[in-house]
C-alpha cells in the first residue's frame, strides 16, 4: 500500500514523511473501522473501478485523505482531511489542478448523495467507498461501526442508524457506475434490508 503512495505522489523529499504520516493518522487506536484496512479496501475497490475514472491519480490521493481526520464528526472530519490534503500535496509537488480534484472529491464523501451527474472521478471514489456494503464481512463492518459511536446510548445510535439505511436503500441506485452496479449493488441492498429490519425488530 505505501509503495502504491509513492507512485501517486513522485519522488519528492516531503513524499515519504506525508505517507507516513498517513498510515500514522490511518492507525490512530480509537479507530475501529476507518482504519488502514478499509483504506486498502477502497484502493482494491477504485482498482476494480479504474477505468471508469477521469482522473484516477486524483480518485487514488482521495481515497488516501478521505478520512485521514477522524474524530466521529460527519461533515467536520471530511473538510479537516479536505484541509489536510490542500496543505500537504502541494509540497509533494502535486499539479494544483489535481490538489483542488482531491479536496473536492474528500468533501464529497461527507454525503455521497450530493454527488451531480457526470462527475466520473466522485462516482468512482463514492462506490469504492460503499464497496463493503456488499461484502461478506457486513456483520464485521457494522459491528466496527458501533464501536467507534460506542459512546452514543444503543436507542439512538439504532435511531440514527436506521434512518441512514432507509435514506440509502430508497435511492435509486446505491452505485453510480455502471460496473459497481453490476458488482455490488444487488448483494448491498441484501445486507442493508437484512440490517434494517434487525433494527426494527430490536
Amino acid at each position: 500500500m505505501v509503495r502504491g503512495w509513492a507512485g501517486l505522489v513522485g519522488g519528492s523529499p516531503a513524499a515519504p514523511a506525508l505517507g507516513a504520516e498517513l498510515v500514522a493518522r490511518w492507525a490512530e487506536p480509537h479507530r475501529r473501522y476507518h482504519t488502514l484496512a478499509h483504506l486498502a479496501a477502497v484502493l482494491t475497490a477504485i482498482g476494480d473501478l479504474a477505468a471508469e475514472a477521469a482522473d484516477l491519480d486524483a480518485v487514488r490521493l482521495a481515497a488516501w485523505f478521505h478520512d485521514a481526520v477522524y474524530d466521529g464528526r460527519a461533515g467536520w472530519d471530511e473538510e479537516r482531511s479536505a484541509q489536510l490534503a490542500q496543505s500537504r500535496l502541494p509540497r509533494c509537488g502535486v499539479p494544483a489542478g489535481r490538489v483542488a480534484e482531491v479536496a473536492r472529491l474528500v468533501r464529497l464523501t461527507a454525503a455521497h448523495d450530493t454527488l451531480q451527474p457526470g462527475d466520473r472521478n466522485g462516482a468512482v471514489l463514492c462506490d469504492a467507498d460503499l464497496a463493503v456494503l456488499a461484502g461478506p464481512g457486513y456483520d464485521d463492518y457494522t459491528r466496527a461501526i458501533r464501536q467507534e459511536y460506542a459512546h452514543v446510548p444503543d436507542a439512538l445510535f439504532a435511531q440514527g442508524r436506521a434512518a441512514v439505511l432507509r435514506r440509502l436503500l430508497a435511492t435509486p441506485a446505491l452505485y453510480r457506475t455502471p460496473h459497481a452496479r453490476a458488482l455490488w449493488e444487488e448483494r448491498a441492498r441484501a445486507n442493508m434490508t437484512a440490517e434494517l429490519e434487525a433494527l426494527e425488530a430490536a
